[in-house]
């Protein structure tokens, strides 16, 4: 049997849909063994203590530079939704709702982050739910299930230690970011990438200094 491979992502994320489409266009066959696990950023930097990139005003411009300019040097489309950060629970949960979480997972970014429009809510979202096949959105995205199973994958998350998305799991390693699509595909071509001394090391250097409220 083919290994699969949990893809923890927040659809709140354009490195998200980067990295999504990067791989479905340029690697399928790593693409068709990720495990769409959808989950809320904000759960997690809550969880971590931390701001999420957008929370930061220098941080913010900067990273939607970063977004910008990844796209274009991937040749990847992008827009910006009218508005962010937004609140994502509406795609999340429809995502979860869809029979074809693949297939639920490219129409929902496709929406957001391809055509520029909004998803914090059911009518925003209601074309690409009647596009998957789900007649009442709003009926969907408040079942108790699909609200469990949202829970329970950040549950999992947080005991995985990941902070941030997108992040895949391969053996128990976490890969976190787009831009750790290059370490990915280099792990799956030589699983001993960290077990060399000096990756062995920087598992174990010690913290000379804590700062205040900081959870490490």
């Amino acid at each position: 049997m083919t290994a699969r491979y949990d893809w923890y992502f927040d659809f709140i994320s354009p490195f998200a849909y980067l990295q999504w489409r990067r791989l479905r266009r340029d690697f399928p066959d790593l693409a068709a063994r990720l495990e769409p696990k959808p989950v809320l950023l904000a759960g997690l930097l809550n969880h971590w203590g931390q701001l999420g990139p957008a929370e930061l005003p220098g941080k913010r411009r900067h990273t939607y530079r970063m977004v910008l300019w990844q796209a274009r040097e991937a040749g990847i489309a992008l827009s910006f939704p009218p508005a962010h950060p937004f609140n994502p629970l509406p795609a999340l949960r429809l995502c979860l709702a869809a029979s074809d979480r693949v297939a639920a997972v490219d129409a929902i970014f496709r929406h957001l982050w391809e055509d520029g429009r909004s998803g914090d809510s059911a009518e925003a979202l209601a074309p690409v739910a009647q596009a998957l096949g789900i007649a009442d959105i709003a009926a969907a995205i408040a079942d108790p299930a699909v609200k469990q199973e949202l829970a329970e994958n950040s549950v999992a998350a947080i005991a995985l230690d990941i902070f941030g998305v997108p992040t895949t799991v391969i053996d128990g390693q976490l890969f976190w970011g787009n831009d750790a699509t290059g370490m990915i595909l280099a792990y799956l071509r030589d699983r001993t990438l960290f077990d060399d001394e000096q990756m062995r090391r920087v598992d174990t250097i010690p913290a000379a200094v804590h700062r205040a409220g900081s959870k490490a």
